[in-house]
């Protein structure tokens, strides 16, 4: 048989690491008789057998710490790389899913694509294939049952937060706007469906549309028309609600609500005289869920108009803060325990809020970072986003920068394990998120102002 290679230093071949030994061995023997005949004895003392296992433990211990830091650095790469891979390769698979001719193949791919989008940060895979999605979820929403109707909306909504509304999920928008539009105003269609698509057109034209005054004006008056069927008549008597109107109304409002805090101070000042005095009178809904909708878009409403007057007055005061007290102490034996509760904690706040401008602050914390809700108008925004994403809204507030801009966190944070361990006083986070939402809402203004030239 021929003889292998020697191999060079490194290569791990039993030929070459046993050869290096014996040169070490050599040299070290060398240096030890060169410091005998100087009459200096080596500092350890040690013998050439301890001499020559030191060297080969020495050697085998770095040659093994090299190899391990090698084959973990680059597992860790490949472990990387192939996991995106196959997340891709899953996405791509869902995408295809929704052009499928059966129903429940395409159920099943807009929900792999909602949990995708709500948990991760896609941008760009999203982007090169925005075109055939929005195709996609078009043939859902035109030819699709209530059940893939609402599925597909909601995965419009979450897909312009995935685009961080820039030019492409505006183009999106003014797509399947009209799609959306048809499906709300649609009494035959499914509530879940029209509660979705109301859900979905408040977002994505608070993402998509924000500056453009024209569209705004367009989903305002939408929405408008969806929940004012709950306001009373002439008489003064509030509707018998139709089985899931409740529902539907809910949504618009909240829908509705989001937009508002886009509109110009002239623009406000309509919508503040046309709709409290009504929404006062829904206070005395019998559905709780959109009793307490009402009660935290009056304090939403009451907050921006204080914001552009700060002697801006609720007409009837009085009536209004009895009617809230009311709620908060509610202890109507005939609604169950948990919505009571929830409604004495939210008509709580807006009461001590209209009395005294009071508001909880609520801190949301995500990785090293924390946001503060301390405003109707911020909790309203935090509250779309997480109806939406559900769970993964920390995750878009840590890495998405639509969120992080909207609430003032600046570009995502890379930390090494040095800024991880070390830690912002809570003081400081708060002062600095607050400075960020002040330097937002004054760059906003200027925005408004913009649209009211439009509106």
């Amino acid at each position: 048989m021929p003889r292998s290679k020697k191999g060079k230093r490194g290569s791990g071949k039993p030929g070459s690491l046993r050869q290096e030994v014996l040169q070490l061995q050599m040299s070290a023997k060398a240096s030890l008789m060169k410091g005998v005949k100087n009459g200096v004895k080596g500092e350890s003392g040690a013998s050439d057998d301890e001499l020559t296992s030191d060297i080969l433990s020495h050697y085998s211990s770095a040659s093994e710490s090299t190899s391990v830091l090698e084959e973990s650095t680059g597992g860790e790469q490949v472990d990387e790389q192939t996991a995106q891979d196959e997340t891709e390769d899953k996405l791509k698979h869902c995408i295809d899913n929704l052009m499928d001719k059966s129903a429940k193949t395409r159920l099943a791919g807009l929900e792999s694509l909602r949990q995708a989008f709500s948990s991760r940060v896609l941008y760009d895979f999203l982007t090169e294939r925005r075109l055939t999605i929005s195709d996609c979820l078009e043939r859902s929403l035109k030819k699709g049952s209530g059940e893939e109707q609402a599925a597909a909306a909601t995965v419009f909504a979450l897909f312009c937060i995935q685009l961080e509304g820039g030019d492409e999920a505006e183009e999106g928008f003014k797509m399947l706007r009209p799609i959306l539009t048809t499906i709300l105003n649609d009494n035959s269609a499914s509530i879940a469906a029209r509660h979705s698509c109301a859900r979905a057109l408040g977002m994505c034209c608070y993402v998509s549309a924000a500056q453009n005054g024209e569209d705004l004006i367009k989903s305002l008056a939408l929405l408008e028309s969806i929940f004012m069927s709950s306001y009373p008549n002439r008489e003064g008597t509030l509707p018998t609600p139709k089985p899931g109107s409740p529902v539907l109304h809910s949504t618009a409002l909240q829908a509705w609500s989001l937009l508002v805090t886009l509109c110009p101070a002239s623009r406000l000042t309509v919508l503040l005289d046309l709709h409290l005095p009504k929404l006062q009178a829904c206070l005395q809904s019998s559905d709780v869920n959109y009793r307490i909708a009402v009660g935290e878009t009056i304090a939403l409403l009451v907050e921006l108009g204080r914001d552009i007057d700060e002697e801006f007055k609720v007409e009837d005061t009085e009536s209004l803060c009895e009617c809230l007290k009311s709620l908060a102490t509610d202890g109507n034996k005939h609604r169950a325990k948990n919505d009571r509760r929830k409604q004495r904690s939210i008509f709580r706040e807006v009461l001590h809020y209209i009395e005294n401008e009071d508001f909880t602050e609520e801190k949301i914390r995500f990785g090293v970072e924390s946001v503060y809700i301390d405003s109707w108008m911020r909790r309203r925004i935090y509250d779309a986003f997480k109806e939406i994403l559900e769970s993964g809204v920390r995750h878009h507030l840590q890495f998405n920068p639509l969120l992080r801009d909207i609430f003032g966190l600046g570009a995502p944070l890379v930390l090494d394990a040095t800024v991880k361990g070390s830690k912002i006083s809570r003081f400081e986070k708060h002062l600095f998120n607050s400075a960020a939402f002040k330097a937002r809402t004054k760059q906003r203004n200027k925005v408004r102002d913009k649209r009211a030239d439009v509106m």
